[in-house]
């Protein structure tokens, strides 16, 4: 399993959220760019650059994509505070275009199955998420069938390369 800077999980923490239900919205794209802009860890950072990478590996790989980012966040040794951080970037995401689709909250639990920080400590930070955190998730074998759900439920098309206006 490759390796991966949390700068980078983080970008693609967000495309997968904003991806998740087939559809990039525009404000979905200045919400990522802003989170980005905002954080300290993306120093030196070119958003459309790293933006348009991630769109090429979904538009060539799909669900395979997404099953490797699965992979990788599991594989992935986070902090807590790493942990709060990936999962704020994630509703965040998935809340910018302000329509929550049943596919956009199977995507968040299979990211939030795959960490450690507890639910206390989720809402104590983020109150209003606690529809994503619904407990339903039991075991390996009910991740693997809300997994296999969600690729099911899913359909991904080829996304446009995504040009970003500098206000500048």
């Amino acid at each position: 399993m490759d390796t991966i800077t949390f700068d980078k999980l983080l970008l693609k923490t967000a495309f997968c959220c904003m991806a998740a239900d087939g559809n990039i919205d525009d404000r979905e794209i200045s919400l990522i760019k802003s989170l980005c802009e905002k954080s300290p860890l993306f120093i030196n950072f070119n958003f459309q650059e790293e933006i348009n990478l991630l769109v090429g590996k979904i538009n060539s790989g799909g669900k395979t994509f997404i099953q490797y980012y699965f992979d990788l966040l599991k594989q992935t040794q986070l902090n807590e505070e790493e942990e709060l951080t990936l999962i704020y970037f994630a509703i965040q995401t998935i809340n910018a275009d302000e329509q929550i689709e049943y596919s956009e909250i199977k995507f968040f639990k299979n990211i939030r199955h795959r960490l450690n920080v507890s639910d206390e400590k989720i809402l104590a930070r983020l109150p209003d998420v606690e529809q994503y955190l619904e407990d339903d998730i039991i075991s390996d074998t009910f991740l693997d069938k809300i997994t296999s759900q969600y690729f099911e439920i899913s359909e991904l098309p080829q996304f446009d390369l995504i040009s970003i206006a500098d206000n500048n």
